[in-house]
């Protein structure tokens, strides 16, 4: 707990954007270059907490920065968008100066993450079975959104920004979900004077707001997809209101892009930004458009070293990806009686087939779900698809890790093995 107000309070790296010219601002750099469990012990993640929920499996993933490499297609994606904000004047004029941040830590307090958004308190977002707690006061980011009333409270504060990092959530496992993933969010502030004279009720502002920033979003994703077909969605987020999904027509079918809308007035107040401002924010997952955009099959592949996969990128430029290989699939199936007694979650078998095989399980299916006739105990049967990125996997190393999730799935949850 003592270490935490000093990432809390430490801004890694800024860059000042503005439309014509960037100027890199020096910065000394916060993150170590160690990485893994001892970078995750030196920053308390793995504390004594019996609120703690964090795995060494994703503790060790801590400070691998993935956005921040060049060529690899998370920083490749980051860098067109930061540019996109640089060079591109879809925005409402005087384009604003995007001030940037990447490197901010990923340990926040619970009322920058959920409190300070107007996230309810009886969120599902809140729970144990969603996400990372170091303590029952502190956790691992579940979106950039965390840093956004910091950044508006700040002494200098910045009126417009983008966010990119790290975040973490108790997901399921698939192709396309990971306990870490990277987003980013943007932010503009308009101010009162910033208005014309001609908009003098609110309604009004609200709008000419919401032009600048769908605007600004259709030119990005102009940028990144082609001149394809888009629309928007009315959608809710806490923080936002009106709040919009962006979607595309793309490969033959219409995806989410983007989640995006104006800042709700008592985020704004929390950032003690003035009355008369109105904002807009977007957020998006960097992960989501680099499997579209480099038709990468599984998001396993962003966290390889396989040369085979890395080799393929290069800064600045957008390549299909190529696969190198297509192990074969092992599956191995689990059945247990719930308890009665103990509340059962689906994350928590995510979480414990994960910590124990890692990167070599492709997916978790439920597969069957019995209730007894006569006792009323709920059976389940959930099918493990293991396969590796890199090398054939053997029949007996999988029945060893088998074992091994059966008698963890035995203590931890304490069900009875059909």
């Amino acid at each position: 707990k003592m270490l935490l107000p000093r990432f809390l309070t430490n801004y890694a790296r800024c860059h000042a954007l503005t439309c014509k010219t960037a100027r890199i601002v020096p910065f000394r750099p916060l993150m170590s270059q160690v990485t893994g469990i001892e970078y995750a012990e030196n920053l308390g993640v793995l504390s004594q907490s019996e609120s703690n929920n964090v795995p060494r499996s994703v503790a060790e993933k801590l400070g691998r920065n993935l956005h921040l490499i060049p060529s690899h297609p998370l920083g490749i994606i980051k860098s067109k968008i930061e540019k996109f904000f640089l060079g591109k004047s879809h925005l409402v004029e005087p384009c604003p100066n995007f001030e940037i941040y990447d490197q901010l830590s990923p340990i926040v307090n619970t009322w920058d993450n959920f409190d300070s958004l107007l996230i309810p308190e009886d969120h599902v977002s809140r729970k144990y079975t969603d996400t990372y707690y170091i303590d029952e006061g502190t956790v691992l980011r579940t979106h950039t959104s965390s840093h956004q009333v910091k950044l508006l409270k700040a002494k200098n504060p910045p009126t417009a920004f983008l966010v990119s990092g790290d975040v973490y959530r108790r997901d399921e496992v698939d192709r396309s979900h990971y306990p870490i993933f990277h987003q980013m969010e943007g932010v503009r502030v308009f101010s009162a004077e910033e208005f014309q004279e001609d908009l003098s009720d609110e309604k009004a502002k609200e709008e000419f707001v919401t032009k600048d920033l769908r605007n600004g979003l259709e030119g990005l994703a102009k940028e990144l997809f082609g001149d394809v077909e888009m629309r928007w969605v009315d959608a809710y987020f806490p923080f936002t209101n009106p709040s919009f999904e962006l979607e595309i027509f793309f490969g033959g079918q219409w995806l989410e892009v983007l989640g995006c809308g104006l800042i709700e007035r008592g985020v704004l107040k929390n950032g003690e930004v003035d009355d008369g401002a109105i904002g807009w924010a977007f957020g998006l997952g960097l992960e989501r458009l680099a499997m579209v955009l480099f038709s990468i099959p599984d998001i396993r592949l962003f966290w390889t070293e396989d040369p085979r996969f890395i080799s393929q990128f290069k800064e600045g430029e957008t390549t299909t990806f190529k696969p190198y290989s297509k192990y074969p699939q092992c599956y191995k199936d689990v059945s247990f009686w719930l308890n009665e007694s103990k509340t059962f979650h689906v994350n928590d078998i995510h979480e414990i087939v994960r910590n124990i095989a890692g990167d070599l399980v492709e997916e978790i299916l439920l597969v069957d779900e019995f209730e007894h006739p006569k006792t009323g105990k709920v059976s389940k049967c959930f099918r493990i698809l293991y396969r590796s990125m890199d090398r054939s996997l053997t029949n007996e190393e999988i029945d060893q890790l088998q074992e091994v999730v059966r008698e963890k799935i035995v203590s931890e949850l304490e069900v009875e093995i059909r």
